[in-house]
C-alpha cells in the first residue's frame, strides 16, 4: 500500500490513526529461518543483524508490512541513526500481510492488526507494533506536533491490503526539526 499526501488531520469514525515514523519502508518476508527485507521499490535493504534477528521469529512463513527504524532513549525515531549505523534498528510492524500459509490481504486491516499485535508481542525481537487511535486523527496530529515527530497516517478500518494502491493517507508535520538537510544526507549516503 502506498500513501498519499494529505494537508490537513482530520477526525472520520472509519478510520484509524498511526504514528509516522521517520526511516524504511521494508516489506518483511520471513520463511524457513531466513528473512529478507524489501524497500517499497523491492529493493533488498541490508539491515543484517536486524534480519538475522528476525529470521527467528517463530512462524512457518510471514510477510510484515512496517518501517525500519532507529530510537533514541526518549522512543523518538531518528533517521539519521538510523543512516549512520548509531543504533540498533527495529521494525516498527503496521500491517500482517501473510502468516503461516494464509494470505490475510483480504482481511480487514484491524482483524490483520489484532494478529499482528499478537505475533509481535510473543515474538520478543525487534519488532515494534505499531499502536493506532480510532476516529480521533486532529487529537493524535496535534500531540505529534507538540512532540516534534514526523507525521500521522490514515488508514480505513475495514480497508483491505492491494498491492501498489494508493489507499492510506499521510499527513505530515510541517515544522517537523529532522526534515531539514534530510535529502543532502541522503544523497551523500547510500541507501543500505
Amino acid at each position: 500500500m502506498r500513501l498519499r499526501l494529505v494537508k490537513e488531520p482530520f477526525d472520520h469514525p472509519d478510520y484509524i490513526f498511526e504514528l509516522k515514523h521517520d526511516g524504511f519502508r521494508a516489506v518483511t518476508y520471513i520463511q524457513n529461518g531466513e528473512c529478507k527485507i524489501l524497500s517499497r521499490n523491492s529493493r533488498v535493504l541490508r539491515f543484517p543483524s536486524l534480519s538475522k534477528n528476525l529470521s527467528s521469529l517463530r512462524v512457518e512463513d510471514a510477510i510484515i508490512d512496517g518501517e525500519i527504524i532507529s530510537m533514541d532513549a526518549n522512543g523518538i525515531s531518528r533517521f539519521n541513526d538510523l543512516l549512520r549505523d548509531r543504533s540498533r534498528a527495529v521494525l516498527y510492524a503496521f500491517d500482517l500481510l501473510w502468516l503461516d500459509g494464509e494470505d490475510l490481504r483480504q482481511q480487514p486491516l484491524l482483524q490483520r492488526k489484532k494478529r499482528l499485535e499478537k505475533l509481535v508481542r510473543k515474538s520478543g525481537l525487534r519488532l515494534m507494533y505499531a499502536q493506532h487511535v480510532e476516529g480521533e486523527g486532529k487529537d493524535l496530529f496535534l500531540e505529534i506536533c507538540r512532540n516534534d515527530l514526523e507525521g500521522i497516517v490514515a488508514k480505513r478500518k475495514r480497508g483491505i491490503y492491494k498491492c501498489n494502491s494508493i489507499g492510506w493517507l499521510k499527513i505530515k508535520n510541517p515544522k517537523y526539526s529532522q526534515a531539514e538537510g534530510c535529502h543532502e544526507l541522503l544523497a551523500r549516503n547510500s541507501v543500505p
